[in-house]
């Protein structure tokens, strides 16, 4: 059959149109900031103008945009081709150009504030450091401070979100309730001032929104950010708990009268299970900075890391988190779970308060009795009795036949156990290859009794679930001992007893595994992460929408719930910063900082050092300065201040970094290496010889002040400091010192070594850790 002509020619061009399509990908053309004043619609012609330049027509430049950044942030994001993106990185006024990617950044998923002492509650350790509310009342209770949450929106329902008592919205707010799914203007008060979604980016490579996994507006489906937003500024909630009664008591944030913007950013990721975290994008992370500048928020809490580091050009965290710097907004950010392994910590950047995560004085005791009559300690908030001794089974044991292979079996996978050999018994399951909460379902779906679950982690700290069965995790190696009973004994049994809540664990805190750690993978000479704050196990709001699993076979629903990561302790310090803003209004973003890290402690509730989860002497590339302490940061005494362009300094090492960052900024012929941004820690990498560090001081302290210096010195280096006494006529006065580092004979190349100095006046104590190699 002859083929007509013109019907040839329109599938060449269906063809070229969808080759086209399939190369092309979003990009981020960033601009810098606004340098000329242009209205919204000006500038979104200008950013189409750009766009024009490298396609066939205005019509498709239009086309192509996803988002043009208006406010302060200046550059717009699009459909590009490789080719398309290298003209017009090529362009003057581009700064720079990259790739969005799916997966680049990931969320990092009441007894918490307590066991800080942020208010008064029996508590008779020292973490923290009040015993009345005196500090709360010089802070306001963070009253008319707004905390912008880039998240996965909110719950707005929630009792945690009542603005019961509060006064009216503060006149600087500039932001929106935005309409959308199941949410509008009504759902926003005076303690939910704002709300706005961001998925142009999500929708551009995967396409439309499926509306039965996630909401097209800021109602949160998932669960997560309504428990960082109310971990944030939750009001004070009477008798809650998790399902059981575990964790009863009193649910509050650390600021209860601050305000709340949410922007959610991150998105569950189309037919995968809702227990694994959503996905965030470049482009949707710009654009709510971008907004959330523009809305006048004081504090931004971004739960979310890359997954690895970034330079700070190709980073929408960093990039934002710059702007917001400058127009002194203290960005809060976790460090990322890809901890104990070294050189994990992400959300890198100097202007960035880094946070990795750590215990609390509370645990969920639930052991295991074996029937030889030992005794194995676990952990658990599951609901569900199961006071009988029932048949055990180790899961690799109980396998059907072709569904596991040498490397997955033992794993509880799902679709691998037998009913036949599962039925009415416990199980034990190994570690790896899916999340616990998942094991626990493919046991139940077998017909198992309860499970016993590896911890996946080692060390002492357990992240617990609200399990769809009876079972507790219990310490990874204590694995091998029960596997060694079901070994030798004909009919081992077992019996799960019902967990209880325990309060005033000793040694606590301690460093979460998971947490991520040091040394700087980006930049070796600057201490990350920069803090540690309560991130295991912590009970706070929960969307109405998610199950406490997030797994959509599991239908129960709860107002709160108890989860684990570094995306629970960044709210933590996001709520300390509000108070110090609130106490403290005209302090900069970076005294702020220096604030809690200088008054940190490095010591556990009875007084020794902290540890690992592995009980041995955690390090800074653990905790940074250390584990903070909310009421002593309020009143520092000094702080290590730096501002923007003392940034683009530090950005001055890295070639053309700066040029791509901000290009009406000029390097100085000679600039001072990144170990000399004042910075509330000291750290020097690859010493050859003696090392000179400078740091700058500024007194917020009383008149007459005057500060002695102690120093402890890392092995196998001599520290001197110039001077040794820093006198204060008035506050708002700055002293500058001299840190002079040197190798001593015998020192082993490439090993680090750490110690600190701390300035003292008797009543305040300022330290800074030292790190060296």
């Amino acid at each position: 059959m002859k083929v007509p002509v013109s019907t040839l020619l329109i599938v060449l061009i269906i063809l070229r149109v969808s080759v086209s399509f399939a190369k092309r990908q979003v990009y981020i053309v960033y601009m810098g900031e606004h340098e000329e004043k242009r209205t919204l619609l000006q500038t979104e012609d200008k950013h189409v103008s750009y766009l024009t330049s490298v396609k066939s027509s205005t019509e498709d430049a239009k086309a192509s945009l996803v988002y043009s950044y208006k406010n302060v942030i200046n550059g717009f994001s699009a459909f590009l081709t490789g080719e398309e993106a290298q003209k017009l990185s090529e362009m003057d006024g581009v700064v720079s150009v990259f790739k969005s990617h799916p997966m680049k950044y990931r969320i990092q998923t009441t007894r918490s504030w307590d066991f800080t002492n942020l208010l008064k509650s029996g508590y008779s350790g020292n973490i923290g450091g009040i015993g009345d509310e005196e500090i709360l009342k010089k802070a306001n209770y963070g009253k008319d401070i707004i905390v912008g949450v880039l998240d996965t929106g909110v719950w707005p329902e929630s009792e945690s979100f009542s603005d019961d008592g509060m006064e009216p919205i503060p006149s600087s707010w500039k932001g929106i309730c935005e309409s959308g799914v199941a949410f509008n203007s009504s759902h926003c008060n005076r303690k939910l001032i704002g709300a706005r979604y961001y998925l142009k980016g999500y929708e551009a490579y995967y396409g439309p929104l499926n509306e039965t996994i996630n909401y097209r507006s800021a109602r949160d489906r998932e669960g997560h950010g309504t428990h960082t937003a109310s971990t944030v500024a939750g009001r004070e909630v009477h008798n809650t708990s998790l399902l059981g009664g575990f964790a009863s008591g009193t649910a509050k944030g650390g600021a209860l009268l601050a305000r709340l913007a949410i922007y959610k950013v991150c998105w569950t990721i189309p037919s995968q299970s809702k227990v694994l975290e959503g996905t965030c994008f470049d482009e949707d992370m710009l654009a709510a900075f971008d907004d959330a500048i523009a809305d006048g928020v004081h504090v931004i809490s971004i739960s979310i890391t890359p997954y690895q580091n970034i330079e700070y050009t190709k980073d929408g965290i960093a990039l934002g988190a710059l702007h917001a710097a400058k127009k002194n907004i203290v960005v809060v950010a976790s460090a990322g779970n890809w901890g104990p392994a070294p050189s994990t910590v992400i959300n890198v950047a100097p202007w960035i308060l880094t946070v990795g995560a750590s215990s609390i004085d509370r645990i969920f005791n639930s052991p295991v009795l074996l029937g030889n009559g030992m005794k194995i300690e676990g952990q658990t908030v599951t609901p569900y009795k199961l006071n009988t001794v029932r048949p055990l089974v180790y899961a690799g044991d109980a396998e059907a036949p072709g569904t596991t292979t040498n490397g997955t079996t033992g794993l509880c996978l799902s679709g691998t156990l037998s009913q036949e050999i599962v039925q009415g018994k416990i199980v034990l399951c190994l570690r790896g290859n899916s999340t616990n909460v998942e094991k626990g379902m493919e046991v139940k779906r077998a017909g198992g009794a309860g499970f016993i679950l590896q911890n996946p982690v080692d060390g002492i700290g357990v992240s617990v679930d609200a399990h769809v069965l009876p079972g507790t995790a219990i310490f990874s190696n204590d694995s091998a001992t029960i596997l060694n009973y079901i070994r030798t004994n004909k009919n081992p049994t077992a019996r799960i007893v019902l967990a209880r809540t325990v309060l005033g664990s000793k040694q606590s805190p301690f460093m979460a595994a998971f947490s991520s750690t040091g040394p700087n993978s980006l930049e070796p000479n600057i201490l990350k992460p920069d803090i540690t704050a309560p991130g295991l196990n912590i009970l706070a709001a929960w969307s109405e929408a998610s199950s406490p699993t997030r797994l959509f076979s599991d239908n129960r629903v709860v107002k709160y719930n108890v989860l684990s990561g570094t995306s629970m302790s960044c709210p933590h310090v996001a709520a300390a910063a509000a108070l110090i803003k609130a106490a403290h209004p005209d302090w900069s973003s970076a005294a702020i900082r220096s604030a809690l890290m200088t008054t940190s402690t490095q010591t556990n509730n009875v007084g020794t050092p902290i540890t690992d989860a592995n009980e041995n002497p955690a390090t800074p590339f653990h905790y940074g300065s250390g584990h903070f302490q909310p009421a002593k940061a309020i009143d520092p005494g000094l702080v290590y201040d730096s501002n923007y362009t003392d940034y683009l300094l530090f950005l001055c090492n890295y070639n053309n970094t700066v040029k791509n960052v901000d290009p009406s900024f000029t390097c100085p012929k000679k600039f001072t290496s990144p170990s000399n941004l004042n910075y509330p820690t000291v750290t020097a990498s690859f010493i050859n010889g003696e090392v000179l560090v400078y740091r700058t001081v500024t007194n917020v302290g009383a008149e007459g002040s005057v500060y002695n210096l102690s120093i402890e010195t890392p092995v196998g280096y001599s520290v001197k400091i110039s001077p040794t006494t820093l006198n204060f006529v008035r506050p708002g006065e700055r002293k500058t010192f001299t840190i002079t580092i040197k190798p001593e004979n015998g020192v082993t190349k490439d090993d680090y070594a750490f110690g600190s100095y701390t300035w003292s006046d008797r009543i305040h104590s300022v330290r800074s850790p030292i790190v060296v190699r």
